[in-house]
């Protein structure tokens, strides 16, 4: 089982490189092409890719220093993989561990080939004994703390900027973290106390969300929640409270017509349609036909009966002639910049330019919605990303130059107020919440 984990492991990350997949995208391929349905291999690759990933800037500097004057970026994918788990395991399950040293490194050469490994053989034995204190010398104070929180220095800069540095390293730190699952109850299936008792004889204990209606928190399990009967049978999703929030903030009524855009996988379109208990028009749109794929099965477990699929990019223009709608979400693309803990591999694919091209897609997307909102109706617009570029001034810049519409109140509340002023949004952070960080924003047009 532990070969058969750690070439898992190695063939996600390698594809995660090559191929810019994330951490659950990338092991479902190697699964596929290792022909494999061991759940506990599986279970053990995928903790082993998150934390690895998470820390990665951290493992290149160890393996940089003694590398030098050459890199890991000069070695062959595979191999950089294994190295960088290979020190994963090494500093933080077993520091100086002569034996599991041995063992990870009879794995190495059992699955890659002794040829790849000969040329890092004696690199091996040289991480296996180094003190990571060693690899923060003659560094900036800037430097040492992006290596600690595990993060691109140009980000914990940005960061510092916006919050302060206090505040900053709250939100950092909480980066490094894992989060709760969290699960959002389908009463369209039976009533909410009956597929409370289902799921919790399954082994699943969950605690009420505070503020929300069908939210709870996975608090203990005695197996993956996706392999019960419960989850199968479309009692539950799971969805992250700051996403629930946002679906609640939109607040759809039975019998309205709600534009869901940028809908795959599904998960917003199933809990506007349980909101307007199956009654109204939901037109559910998305450029991906992959992930419309999987929408058309989340909405076939869901039992969600109102929602109507199309095929369209919102960047360019929303494939309708006329549609006044009472409600818009809108769930942009964006940088993920609040969901670090969650999908770490983004953090190592953004630059300080993703912020203002993101920021341009989320702008065009924001002003085709408001073309078929209809007078009264409103805009959610929301996005797991903390930066400003992507929110607040985008919002700002909107409200300016579309004078019909204004920033309203929302209910429920249950984060901090955005920031420039804009007291009627609403933000929420990993450190604070239990969440993705998330922006969100109720717009409405007052004709």
């Amino acid at each position: 089982m532990l070969q058969l984990a750690w070439g898992l492991a190695i063939e996600a990350l390698r594809l995660i490189e090559l191929k810019g997949l994330n951490e659950r995208l990338a092991l479902t391929e190697a699964i596929k092409r290792f022909h494999t349905q061991d759940s506990n291999a599986r279970g053990l690759a995928y903790k082993m890719i998150l934390e690895t990933v998470r820390r990665r800037n951290f493992l290149d500097r160890i393996i940089n220093c003694f590398l030098a004057p050459s890199s890991i970026s000069d070695l062959d994918p595979a191999v950089r993989a294994y190295l960088r788990l290979y020190v994963y395991q090494m500093k933080t399950k077993g520091p100086d561990n002569y034996e599991m040293a041995i063992n990870v490194a009879r794995v190495g050469r059992s699955l890659l080939g002794w040829r790849n490994l000969e040329e890092i053989e004696e690199l091996l034995g040289l991480l296996a004994s180094s003190e990571p204190e060693e690899i923060f010398k003659d560094l900036s104070y800037e430097e040492k703390l992006s290596l600690k929180v595990f993060l691109p220095i140009w980000f914990l800069n940005y960061c510092i900027k916006l919050f302060g540095r206090h505040e900053a390293l709250q939100y950092l730190l909480s980066t490094m973290k894992g989060l709760p699952t969290y699960i959002r109850i389908n009463t369209l299936k039976a009533a909410e106390s009956e597929l409370l008792r289902e799921i919790g004889s399954e082994g699943v204990d969950v605690e009420k969300v505070d503020g929300l209606s069908h939210s709870y928190k996975v608090v203990g399990k005695k197996a993956p929640i996706v392999r019960t009967s419960s989850f199968r049978n479309g009692f539950f999703v799971i969805q992250d409270k700051a996403s629930c929030l946002a679906t609640e903030v939109a607040d759809p009524q039975p019998g309205m017509t709600v534009l869901d855009v940028c809908a795959a996988p599904g998960v917003k379109t199933t809990h506007l349609a349980q909101l307007m208990e199956n009654r109204g028009e939901i037109y559910s749109i998305d450029y991906s036909r992959r992930r419309m794929r999987i929408w058309k099965g989340e909405i076939g477990r869901m039992n969600s009966r109102i929602s109507q699929p199309i095929i369209g990019d919102g960047v360019f223009s929303l494939p309708f002639q006329k549609i006044n709608a009472d409600v818009v979400i809108l769930d942009p693309p964006c940088t993920s910049t609040g969901g670090f803990s969650r999908v770490p591999s983004a953090k190592w694919r953004l630059t300080s330019r993703s912020i203002r091209n993101m920021a341009v897609i989320q702008w065009k997307m924001l002003n085709h919605c408001a073309e078929f909102v209809r007078e009264g109706g409103h805009i959610v617009y929301s996005t797991c990303s903390i930066t400003v570029e992507e929110n607040e001034s985008l919002i700002e810049r909107f409200l300016r130059l579309n004078p019909d519409f204004q920033l309203d109140d929302m209910s429920p509340r249950i984060g901090l107020p955005g920031l420039r002023g804009q007291n009627l949004s609403q933000r929420l952070y990993p450190h604070l919440h239990e969440c993705n960080g998330f922006f969100i924003a109720n717009l409405v047009n007052q004709g």
